[in-house]
């Protein structure tokens, strides 16, 4: 089968990944064999394969946004969420926890220290078959297609944790900084719950789709929005946006940081960024609960899901796309 490797980690100008020709996996206890309808590329993908995280598995195959059908079931596997052959499921980015430590016991699974993750403990996506744990696996909701349910399974799952985390208010007002495919998410879940959300970011067509979708206001990122925020999340890599955030936080305000990787955040004044009560908070991966809320609101409210679909054979492209800021949405692999 055709599959995309992470052949050496770095620049995605160097050409990280490696298209390769490998036998169909097979599944072992407890795991389902997937055949891949579609898979989305996501930022923590191009974290993987330019290095900025480490390698836990060499020449690991990326993807952890994962459309698939169950083609085959590993040995005592059909006890497992009762998945049948021919049946579409999800697989995102978590992929095992211990079950026994006291943040599983918790509820806090994804702080287990013995997590594993897709495309980067194990292979993922970016290939014509995959497997994954089925403890693990998601049903999904009918109303969506392949291409535009497979940004829900980390796009969709981090952005609602993110929002989770940035406790906001009842009709609160949110800041949004950046705009790719988790936040156009995440910013129609905060404006369906009710929320006035300002969008801050680069790239005219990324404002433009925010106020397509609702947002109250649109600006550059280094902009100050309209008002005082309740709540902000900065879904862009840039540590140098930590500062700006928290200034334009009211009191008592939260910055959750959605992402995996963050470049260096400047030196923070008390008085101007953290004093009274303002306060950041990370996000770290998801739970499984996380994540069949977020599927489970997306059946009820219909989201909007922006699309950029390219073949399987174009996955260097479609990485490259997304690190050079030209995908408007999510970029989604089609074998």
């Amino acid at each position: 089968m055709l599959a995309w490797e992470v052949h050496r980690p770095g620049p995605v100008a160097t050409g990280p990944l490696r298209a390769v020709r490998r036998p169909r996996p097979e599944p072992a206890a407890g795991e389902l064999l997937l055949r891949v309808r579609a898979c989305a590329v996501c930022r923590t993908d191009l974290h993987v394969a330019e290095g900025d995280l480490p390698v836990r598995r060499r020449n690991v195959v990326p993807g952890h946004e994962i459309v698939g059908e169950v083609v085959g079931l590993g040995p005592g596997t059909r006890g497992d969420g009762g998945f049948r052959e021919g049946e579409r499921v999800g697989v995102a980015w978590l992929r095992h926890t211990d079950g026994t430590c006291r943040y599983c016991a918790r509820g806090a699974e994804n702080l287990c220290p013995a997590s594993r993750y897709t495309g980067w403990d194990a292979d993922g996506g970016y290939a014509r078959y995959t497997v994954a744990p089925a403890a693990y696996v998601y049903r999904l909701p009918e109303r969506y297609s392949d291409i535009e349910v497979a940004p829900l399974l980390c796009a969709g799952i981090i952005g609602f944790r993110a929002l989770r985390r940035a406790d906001l208010p009842p009709g609160g007002r949110l800041g949004v900084y950046g705009f790719g495919a988790s936040a156009h998410l995440a910013a129609q879940v905060a404006i369906a719950q009710g929320a006035r959300v300002h969008v801050l970011t680069r790239g005219a067509a990324a404002r433009d789709l925010a106020l397509e979708l609702g947002a109250a206001s649109v600006g550059g990122a280094y902009d100050r929005p309209p008002e005082p925020l309740d709540a902000a999340i900065l879904f862009a890599p840039a540590g140098e946006l930590v500062p700006v955030a928290l200034a334009a936080l009211d009191r008592g305000g939260t910055l959750a940081i959605a992402g995996i990787h963050l470049t260096g955040i400047p030196p923070l004044d008390y008085e101007r960024h953290l004093f009274q009560e303002r306060q950041v908070r990370s996000v770290t991966a998801n739970t499984r609960q996380d994540g069949r809320d977020l599927l489970a609101f997306a059946a009820e409210h219909p989201l909007r899901v922006t699309t950029t679909p390219y073949p399987l054979r174009s996955a260097d492209a479609a990485l490259a796309d997304l690190a050079a800021g030209r995908v408007n949405g999510a970029a989604v692999l089609v074998p």
